[in-house]
């Protein structure tokens, strides 16, 4: 059921919104909503303009943080996070630590899989900014902390970093796995890639990075073919203590 002050997809008239329950007016070109409205309702629950408009309720996914929610920078694409989440194999026993939280994008997304999520981030501001991202995800078990991550302590199961990484962010990483515990690293330069593998070498028991490609496939009147757009956007190294 939604409450005051929770992230809405509004879906309809071949457009989505993006709102928060409680007072205010939504107005489009198809009329307007009583935002007041949605407190109550659940997904898939109607509203209807005043000039007889429909629009489904939707509750927000990661998908939805990923394209709606406020950003600090460019954060990982969906494609990148779920390659982390897949070769670490992150599940729901498993404690994770995030650093270079930015707007906390894939924090939200890692918070949905694990039992516990901190992400560090050293900006204020950002950490401020990923900390709401978090908070109207709804992610009790995420938490946000304004802090280098060379100042974590404790134990994880998961690493994972998206920074300017140095050799003494692989060092430290590797001090606070467990046993069998992974650490992750986005790169989007060669030249990064190589100082985090270079680092995790002698370290770590298996080392395996992989380019980042995504492409889309298209379809018209005339046939199906990939498209000619080429997603590249970096590389993960994935290393197993």
């Amino acid at each position: 059921m939604i409450e005051p002050g929770d992230r809405v997809i509004l879906a309809g008239e071949g457009r989505e919104f993006f709102v928060k329950a409680g007072p205010g007016t939504l107005g489009t070109d198809k009329g307007q909503l009583d935002l007041s409205q949605l407190v109550g309702l659940s997904g898939g629950d109607i509203m209807t303009t005043h000039n007889g408009a429909k629009f489904t309720v939707r509750i927000p996914r990661p998908t939805d943080f990923f394209t709606y929610g406020k950003r600090s920078g460019a954060p990982m694409l969906p494609k990148d996070i779920g390659l982390v989440i897949a070769y670490t194999g992150m599940n729901h026993n498993d404690d994770v630590l995030d650093a270079g939280t930015g707007s906390g994008i894939a924090a939200i997304y890692f918070g949905g899989v694990a039992k516990t999520v901190k992400t560090y981030e050293v900006r204020p501001e950002f950490s401020a900014l990923a900390k709401k991202n978090i908070t109207e995800a709804k992610l009790p078990n995420v938490e946000a902390v304004a802090a280098d991550f060379l100042a974590a302590e404790g134990s994880y199961d998961v690493v994972h970093l998206d920074l300017q990484i140095q050799p003494g962010h692989v060092t430290h990483a590797y001090s606070l796995l467990r046993s069998g515990g992974y650490l992750a690293c986005y790169t989007p330069f060669l030249e990064q890639m190589a100082i985090v593998v270079d680092a995790a070498t002698g370290l770590f028991s298996e080392i395996h990075t992989y380019e980042l490609i995504e492409r889309e496939m298209t379809r018209s009147k005339r046939g199906t073919r990939p498209s000619t757009s080429v997603s590249h956007s970096g590389y993960v190294t994935i290393a197993r203590k």
